[in-house]
Parts: C-alpha cells; structure tokens; sequence
C-alpha cells in the first residue's frame, strides 16, 4: 500500500509541477502580442495601436513564416517590423510566407482585410503601390500543434488538415493596427498558482510520510 501510495504522490507531484510551469509561462507573456496558451485554448483580446505594421487575424487562422533552417511556422504574432532589406518580418526577425518586400521609398503602409498590402510613395502620393498578399494558415485542430516558443508553433498530424489561401477565401480578416494579447487574468492565474503549490506541498508530505514508513518497516525486518 505504501510503494501504491509513492508511486501515486509521485505522479501527482510531476502533473501539478507542469500545471505551476504552464502558469508561469502564462503570466511571463501576458504582455506578449500573439502568445497563447498551451493547447490553444482560444484567440486573445485586441489592443488598438494604429502603427502600420501592427496586424491581428479576425479568425482562428494563423500567419504563416519561413524558420531559420527553411521550414515553416505558424504564429498570431502580428506585431511586424521591416528588417535590413525591406523584407517584412516578425519580432523574431522571420520572414512571411511569401515574403513581402517594401522598397526604402515606401513610407506608409496599407493593409487590407483582404491581406492585400499597398504602399505610398511620397513622391507618388496619388498612386498606391501594389506590394504583395499577406496568406494565412488554418487547421481543423490548432490544439494539436506543437509550440517551439509562446508565440511560434508547428504543424504536427494531431493539428488535422491544413489550408493556406487569402484571408477573405473563408480563413477570418486582417485587422490593421491592432494587436492580439492574451486573454488572460493576472489575478486568477496567481490564484491558480497559489493553489497548485499548496497542492504541490500537500503532496511532498504524502510521499515523505510514505518514505518514513517504508524506512520503518526496513528498520523492522532487519531486526532479529
């Protein structure tokens, strides 16, 4: 009954040791733009900001981006940024998938719900400048998709069929300047804190109490 016991406590204390990690990373990126829960619970609140390059998705679709090693991502992070060559990327500096070019000339930023993105030209002010398409990704199961940073995920066989196509070919819209945070409560999820580690401690006595006895009981045997 004993060895029964540590073996529950023991797996006990591991689950509730990922529920205290799961939180901790929650409130780590409470102020991070496109950072979702594990397992995907659901989209997140939307903050104005009115710049340019700041993007959310109307939907549960994703943005799709090129890796370092030339695979592919998927993430909600809309807040982009022009790197070196122009290229538009994320905060991590990964390029879009297909990538987006903005010459040096470009000054402002139009971004469609379509994802179709124009750019002025202040020495053309009369005559956007076509520049690209922005795509976006969705599967029949986000849940199932594996996340390699809070805001970075990949696609896996549990995450269903996928589609790629334009925002307005059923997959949601393209919302300009604004941002996606998470949907979560600081207050509450210290709450859920607090209570996984009393859970946590109640547990480390379990398995102490049953360590105890089982020394007790070698003690016992030894005994002549």
């Amino acid at each position: 009954m004993t060895l029964r016991a540590l073996g529950i406590a023991a797996g006990g204390g591991s689950a509730l040791l990922r529920r205290m990690e799961d939180i901790a990373d929650t409130l780590l990126n409470v102020h991070t733009p496109g950072a979702l829960r594990v397992g995907i619970d659901k989209p997140g609140i939307l903050k104005d900001t009115q710049r340019d390059l700041d993007i959310a998705i109307d939907g549960d679709a994703f943005f799709r981006v090129t890796t370092v090693d030339g695979g592919v991502a998927f993430t909600r992070g809309g807040n982009l940024r022009r790197d070196a060559e122009g290229y538009i990327v994320t905060e991590d500096g990964l390029q879009l998938d297909p990538p987006l070019q903005v010459p040096a000339q470009v000054t402002k930023l139009t971004i469609g719900a379509d994802g179709f993105v124009e750019g002025l030209d202040p020495e053309v002010p009369d005559a956007p400048m076509p520049l690209g398409q922005i795509e976006l990704t969705r599967f029949s199961n986000p849940a199932g998709l594996w996340p390699v940073s809070p805001t970075l995920f990949v696609a896996t066989a549990a995450a269903g069929e996928r589609v790629d196509g334009r925002p307005d070919e059923g997959l949601g819209a393209i919302l300009q300047g604004k941002l996606e945070l998470p949907d979560v409560d600081p207050m509450r999820e210290l709450a859920a804190l607090a209570r996984a580690r009393h859970a946590f401690e109640l547990n480390n006595k379990v398995i102490q109490a049953a360590d105890e006895a089982l020394q007790g009981i070698a003690t016992l045997r030894r005994k002549p």
